[in-house]
């Protein structure tokens, strides 16, 4: 039976030097990701919606935040700063047969809380290492998306173990902060289905900034609900079913989450590297394409493939990232998939909205099959009007867990999401600071990102 002290036990006992070198790496690995990816959303039109929400209801604060001067409450930065690590779906993902969640999406509101308390590198590493472990374990044996949940149910719980333990709240205030914001932030799967909008990429930021929140109510004494998930009409009873989850120390959940190379939705990623490789290596002229055909596996025909809403529709940004038809449209005629590939213009294009009409998603049961025991495969066949026909199969992509990305790999990814706004010096220094985290206060490493 899975208990709120389960959860806070784990979230104290987890040490920095108890984790292997190859676990710490990962876990730096994310945060530099993370960082890039938050510098590369700062210009986007809807985290400087929440950016305006933050300032108007914050005159100063400990937290900074991320892309200016400006300072408010940890909650507050927590939602502005995840905000940033999200909104462009170019986050990392934890690939579980009946969840996927983005890790990822802990990070910023944990950092929030060590800048507040002037904690360490070794502290945050220890804390991310423990919201990672928990959302993986939480999303591989108590998946909710087929309860009509949303994967962030599980984030506010994960988020309040690793702020919880940066925060160095003891056992008994975790298991309050656990209780509280798994009691009182649950969200709904609509969120992702049907005609979906600009929440889809803010959600995780409100259940980051929930959890925060929760942690300093703790903190200052609040009880909360600490039967959560075994109590009557509790968690278990009304949004999982029964589950037991097996917490590693050793913080190993990490080495099961990929890295995106592409801009494009956790599920599209094979397939978008797929199509990239037919495009380039048979310079295939999108205008002479007949039909493009995916075989894929059942989560991505659910979500992104049509299975919760047409996806043919697509005329926002939140709509082509969920979009196969859109992404490998886009993919095969740009023979690339970045951020410009969601600009209003490149949407709204004849050639893109013409080529999509061609693509046909189906879901094939041994290609789920091969995803639950691992993979991520995709079989696309492109035919062009005179008959001619390419195949390509992929069993994943760089920067699954089965061909992870190197260190170099990922500062090439931090550096192209962050050369418009850094100079070669600033970039640099950020990079070095996350690869030598344990030298320096969270702190440091936040006041190089404005």
């Amino acid at each position: 039976m899975v208990t709120t002290t389960d959860l806070a036990t784990f979230a104290r006992e987890v040490e920095y030097d108890a984790l292997s070198e190859d676990a710490i790496e990962e876990l730096k690995k994310r945060v530099l990701d993370s960082v890039g990816i938050a510098v590369g959303a700062m210009d986007a039109e809807p985290p400087e919606r929440v950016r305006a929400t933050v300032e108007e209801l914050n005159a100063d604060g400990p937290c900074r935040f991320w892309g200016s001067d400006r300072r408010g409450s940890p909650p507050d930065a927590a939602m502005l700063n995840t905000t940033l690590t999200r909104y462009l779906d170019f986050m990392d993902s934890f690939l579980a047969p009946g969840e996927t969640p983005h890790p990822s999406d802990n990070i910023a509101g944990v950092v929030a809380c060590g800048e507040a308390r002037g904690a360490s590198g070794r502290d945050l590493i220890e804390a991310i290492g423990v919201a990672y472990e928990v959302q993986g374990e939480l999303a591989w044996n108590a998946p909710v998306r087929d309860r009509g949940w949303d994967h962030v149910t599980h984030t506010v719980i994960s988020a309040a173990c690793g702020a919880g333990a940066i925060a160095d709240l003891d056992e008994e205030q975790v298991r309050n902060a656990v209780g509280i914001a798994g009691t009182a932030h649950n969200a709904l799967r609509v969120t992702r289905t049907g005609g979906i909008n600009e929440w889809k990429g803010v959600a995780s930021a409100n259940a980051a900034r929930n959890a925060v929140y929760s942690v300093y109510l703790a903190k200052h004494g609040m009880e909360g609900p600490t039967d959560l998930f075994e109590g009557q009409k509790g968690w278990k009873q009304t949004v999982s079913g029964d589950f037991e989850v097996d917490l590693d120390p050793g913080c190993s959940r990490v080495f099961d989450t990929m890295t995106k190379r592409y801009v494009a939705e956790t599920y599209a990623q094979s397939a978008v590297e797929g199509i990239i490789e037919l495009a380039a290596g048979h310079d295939i002229d999108p205008g002479a394409v007949d039909s493009i055909h995916l075989d894929t596996f059942a989560g991505a025909k659910l979500i992104i493939g049509g299975g919760e809403g047409s996806r043919y529709e697509v005329e926002t940004k939140a709509q082509a990232d969920h979009s196969l038809p859109y992404m490998l449209a886009a993919a095969l005629i740009d023979r690339e998939m970045t951020n410009e590939a969601y600009e209003p213009e490149r949407i709204r294009s004849d050639d893109v909205q013409t080529l999509l009409r061609t693509v046909e998603v189906e879901e094939d049961p041994e290609l789920t099959e091969r995803f639950e025991n691992g993979e991520m495969p995709a079989v696309i066949d492109v035919e062009l009007e005179d008959g001619t026909s390419y195949h390509v199969e992929k069993a994943d992509f760089n920067g699954h867990p089965n061909n992870p990305m190197s260190w170099e790999q990922i500062e090439e990814k931090f550096e192209a999401m962050t050369r418009g706004r850094y100079d070669e010096d600033r970039r640099r220094e950020i990079v070095d600071a996350v690869r030598s985290l344990e030298e320096y206060d969270v702190a440091d490493l936040v006041a190089l990102v404005d």
